[in-house]
């Protein structure tokens, strides 16, 4: 009866506990180790997985900093989460714009080096030479575009000078400059103004620039005298350029053609530039406004002087005539010869100090006294151009204060250099009298037609006396 029951046992017991207690004790061994060793191979397995996937994860993490896009799932291979998508970000990152302003002690160097730019990026820009020599030379108020992409330098442009541009690019593995022009863009501008209590406060009224209303001056004291036959009411009309590049205006250019009213008599100029690119200034006859003499050959604060026979001299104390025009200006101040011709005499002359005369040939000589010195170089034989710097404004001889002492004299005689009728220059020449006949009557219909539009404004009850219109 005992054996059958232990056979019961053996019988019942699960298949597999069965198998161990029929094996012998090496297998049973073996066995155990076997299924020890698979535990543990499956963990290390996931152990590593769990490795790899962090990577990944960590590989990614600093290019989202700088991805403006996330990278599309289908270009991220199966197995490699995260891989190419931060290859994809380091290749193509954003590109960012910066914009460099120069302030004192400020350069390059420095400026990369505060906002994260490539020092070896600069090194290699400077390295092309010539053509960025510029860039060492920055001055404060200058403005230095840069693009860029994580740290390295792709395009940087810095406006060189009024009319030109530097443009330094990456090409591949390498950086090319060039310097190209800025467009630049002409547009017509006018100006009408009557003149109440100065030339210059009209002239700011109606919207000029000093250095147009210097010019308009310039072309009509040929024969109006600015200093004495303004009036109150005298009207003036310009027609003139104003520059612009990159949409800024850089300056007001040259008068194109301008009417003056004074004195109950009317003057008018035109700019022309003939087929060989001389340009000049004319009136409507084609008669250069240009006058072989100047009435003025120095920047003169006031007349001190002017021309007379019965003059009481502030010096000597008695009546002596005055065969001139005194110029009260600094010393120092530059003279310029009144018109083409030869230096017949320089040196010291009695009463008028250090003196020069110039011959201009026909019969007209001037003279200039009191000079504190002469300018170098110039001499007795020397040929000088109209408007040449000749000396500089002094007191030598018999003067109270400095100033110049001018006189225009013709064959021998004195004359009074205010009034005097004064040599023309040349004309417009024969053969180029049809095309300026033609431009010039463009001009004059643009500027009557400015006249004509601001006196109707002003009768329409525009305040003030003085329109303008840019």
């Amino acid at each position: 009866m005992p054996e059958p029951r232990s056979q019961l046992r053996v019988d019942y017991k699960p298949s597999g506990e069965a198998y161990v207690h029929a094996v012998p004790q090496a297998v049973r061994r073996r066995y155990l180790l076997l299924l020890a060793l698979t535990v543990a191979g499956a963990g290390v397995f996931q152990l590593i997985n769990a490795l790899t996937a962090g990577a990944g994860q960590a590989a990614v993490r600093p290019s989202a900093a700088i991805s403006t896009a996330p990278t599309p799932a289908a270009s991220t291979p199966a197995g490699i989460p995260g891989a190419t998508t931060a290859i994809a970000a380091h290749a193509n990152p954003p590109t960012e714009n910066l914009r460099l302003k120069i302030r004192r002690g400020d350069n390059l160097a420095n400026l990369f080096s505060d906002h994260g730019l490539s020092a070896a990026d600069l090194h290699a820009m400077l390295a092309l030479g010539q053509a960025t020599r510029r860039l060492r030379q920055v001055r404060p108020g200058e403005v230095i575009s840069v693009d860029y992409a994580a740290g390295r330098v792709l395009d940087l442009q810095m406006q060189i000078d009024d009319a030109h541009m530097l443009n330094v690019q990456r090409q591949a593995d390498a950086y090319q400059a060039r310097v190209t022009d800025i467009p630049t863009e002409f547009t017509t501008a006018y100006a009408h103004g009557v003149i109440e209590n100065s030339l210059f406060d009209a002239a700011t009224r109606a919207g000029l620039s000093d250095a147009v209303t210097m010019q308009l001056i310039h072309l009509f004291g040929w024969d109006i005298d600015f200093a004495h036959d303004i009036q109150s009411g005298d009207v003036f009309t310009v027609l003139y350029q104003k520059i612009h590049r990159q949409d800024q205006p850089i300056a007001d250019g040259p008068i194109l053609a301008a009417e003056f009213v004074t004195g109950g008599r009317t003057y008018r100029v035109v700019r022309y530039t003939d087929p060989n690119g001389q340009t000049g200034y004319y009136t409507p006859s084609g008669h250069s406004v240009k006058k072989a003499l100047l009435r003025a050959p120095v920047d003169f604060t006031r007349i001190s002087s002017g021309f007379s026979l019965h003059r009481l001299n502030p010096v000597l104390h008695y009546v002596r005539p005055h065969m001139g025009v005194d110029y009260a200006a600094p010393v120092g101040t530059p003279i310029k010869a009144a018109g083409d011709g030869r230096i017949v005499f320089s040196g010291w002359k009695n009463g008028y100090g250090r003196c020069m005369i110039i011959d201009h040939g026909d019969g007209y000589s001037t003279l200039y006294a009191h000079m504190s010195h002469f300018r170098r170089g110039l001499h007795a034989g020397s040929r000088v151009k109209q408007d040449q710097v000749i000396g500089y404004v002094g007191m030598t001889g018999i003067a109270t204060g400095p100033h110049l002492h001018f006189e225009v004299r013709i064959n021998g005689a004195p004359r009074n250099p205010r009034t005097v009728k004064l040599p023309d220059a040349a004309p417009i020449l024969a053969r180029y009298k049809a095309d300026f006949d033609q431009r010039m009557a463009v001009l004059l219909a643009q500027l009557s037609s400015a006249g004509e539009t601001r006196m109707a404004s002003t009768a329409a009850g525009s305040s003030g006396s003085v329109n303008t219109a840019h």
